[in-house]
């Protein structure tokens, strides 16, 4: 296992260039060696590229907007290809927060040709989960999560596991990495707390919430 950094976590440094560029640089200097950037300001692949390789670093993941994927599918492609970045991710399916059966069966009817296209360039699609993809239309209905993964198979579709978002879901993060065993290439992990004040759950480091990492 690689341990990297997601830049979402970081996204108030990277608004800019300049801060994009000394982020890489202080996340380096920590001793990490992968990056996933998502959140971050706009950039030139080729840039990023430069940055990472001054670095040490390798972008071995983005979340891009669901959109831009779909719809500029081989631009796309083409981007990650000079950044060589070969997992292409989406945060879920832009559904708001309601997760419903016909907004979900647009999505994934979008992503069934835009996940084929960018499997033949030698590039995977990664599908990041939240909360709401362990939702169900109604109790007889299966989970939404499981719908996605059986629309495509592991090689066109992977499953960027959150574990603090399974746990959010009301399931077992353990059980979903097997689960999605060989879809997982890329585990988000956080862990989870209330908070008594707030009234609430929140992301912690891990070690300071509640989840069972052993």
């Amino acid at each position: 296992m690689i341990l990297g950094a997601q830049f979402y976590t970081l996204r108030e440094s990277c608004k800019t260039l300049e801060g994009l560029e000394e982020s890489l640089k202080r996340v380096a200097d920590m001793g990490i060696t992968a990056v996933q950037l998502s959140g971050v300001c706009a950039y030139e692949p080729e840039w990023a590229l430069e940055k990472a390789n001054e670095n040490g670093l390798k972008i071995v993941i983005t979340h891009t907007p669901f959109d831009k994927v779909m719809n500029e599918t081989e631009a796309v492609i083409e981007f990650h290809k000079k950044m060589d970045c070969h997992y292409i991710g989406v945060g879920g399916i832009p559904v708001g927060e309601d997760m419903d059966d016909e907004k979900v069966a647009r999505g994934m009817e979008l992503m069934v040709p835009a996940a084929k296209k960018i499997a033949e360039a030698g590039f995977k699609f990664m599908y990041h989960n939240h909360a709401k993809e362990f939702a169900r239309q109604t109790p007889e209905h299966d989970l939404y999560i499981n719908r996605i993964m059986d629309l495509l198979p592991a090689d066109s579709l992977g499953i960027t596991l959150d574990t603090y978002w399974v746990q959010a879901g009301g399931a077992d993060p353990a059980q979903w990495l097997m689960k999605t065993k060989g879809r997982n290439d890329c585990v988000h992990f956080k862990d989870m707390v209330f908070d008594r004040v707030e009234k609430k759950i929140h992301i912690a480091p891990i070690g300071e919430g509640n989840m069972n990492y052993d």
